[in-house]
């Protein structure tokens, strides 16, 4: 987890490895803690992430859900084609902020 600028209240997660059932949980509480510090931008930097199953995208949409809540974003960066598609099957784009 990086913190963006000086100060300000942005955060870039970086998992680095598949957000599947086995690898939530450790995420989940990574996650968490970058909420509870105020985040009010939280960026997912899907660099070396090549697959994300459902329970990988509740995870997802909590964090999208307890941002929105604070008036915040999730972002979603570096994602390969196969998750691109997923979330735009899904109409997750509508809500999460994707990024080249």
């Amino acid at each position: 987890m990086n913190d963006m600028g000086n100060g300000s209240a942005a955060v870039v997660l970086r998992p680095g490895r598949d957000i599947v059932a086995s690898t939530v949980e450790g995420f989940r509480v990574q996650w968490k803690e970058a909420l509870a510090s105020g985040t009010a931008s939280l960026t997912v930097d899907l660099s070396g992430v090549a697959m994300i199953d459902s329970v990988g995208l509740g995870l997802l949409i909590a964090t999208h859900n307890t941002l929105g809540k604070a008036g915040g974003k999730l972002r979603i960066a570096h994602a390969c084609p196969d998750i691109l598609g997923l979330l735009r099957t899904m109409r997750l784009d509508k809500h999460f902020i994707l990024e080249g």
